[in-house]
């Protein structure tokens, strides 16, 4: 089995996305930070194996967006309405990825789809240190599997988790990553990978606390 790779994602503009960084960045630095890391996230899942490829797409997609990508609309009041809109609208086996993780490579994205392939899972989550996670993976598009999922909390992962069983569904747990939502995390993360682009410009930037 292949899966549909789902990069959920905002447009890199000033002010709108990670806007945690400023200080010290600032709105125009956190922004070439946010497209460094969307575009390794892109280049790592162009690499990857798929059934189809899609950016489900808060704003317009520029430049960074390479060829061979479906693009959708987020639609949703929040985060979890989004997913849950995005798997609706892929409407098949789906692997999704945020852009906050420019440290994933090919062969993470490889391991969590022959995992949602094989006989023994039903899903794949892979967490993050903050409490929430980087990817989660569905073999059937069920639009439910994130109703009331609190987004953006210490307690997500764990709530994920607990929705996923309570919908009967084997899930398997993936590598921890660290994302990005601190100077201090991107200061760690770029540390951690430096042959990303998202590392290269954390150096250019040459912001210190």
């Amino acid at each position: 089995m292949s899966a549909v790779l789902v990069v959920m994602a905002k447009a890199p503009l000033p002010g709108r996305v990670k806007t945690r960084l400023c200080p010290p960045l600032a709105h125009a630095q956190a922004a070439a930070l946010a497209e460094a890391a969307l575009a390794d996230t892109l280049e790592a899942v162009s690499w990857t194996p798929a059934a189809r490829r899609v950016i489900a797409l808060d704003g317009a997609p520029g430049e960074w967006l390479p060829p061979g990508f479906e693009v959708i609309a987020q639609r949703g009041s929040g985060l979890a309405q989004r997913l849950a809109n995005a798997t609706r609208d892929v409407g098949e086996a789906l692997l999704f990825v945020g852009m906050d993780t420019p440290q994933i490579t090919r062969a993470l994205l490889i391991d969590a789809v022959q995992r949602l392939g094989g006989p023994d899972f039903d899903a794949v989550i892979g967490p993050t240190t903050d409490g929430g996670y980087w990817t989660i993976g569905l073999r059937e598009p069920d639009p439910s599997a994130f109703d009331d999922v609190p987004m953006s909390t210490a307690g997500t992962g764990a709530a994920q988790r607990a929705r996923l069983k309570r919908l009967g569904l084997r899930s398997a747990e993936l590598e921890e990553l660290r994302d990005v939502d601190t100077y201090e995390d991107a200061e760690a993360v770029a540390a951690l990978a430096p042959w990303t682009r998202f590392a290269a410009t954390f150096e250019l930037l040459g912001v210190t606390d």
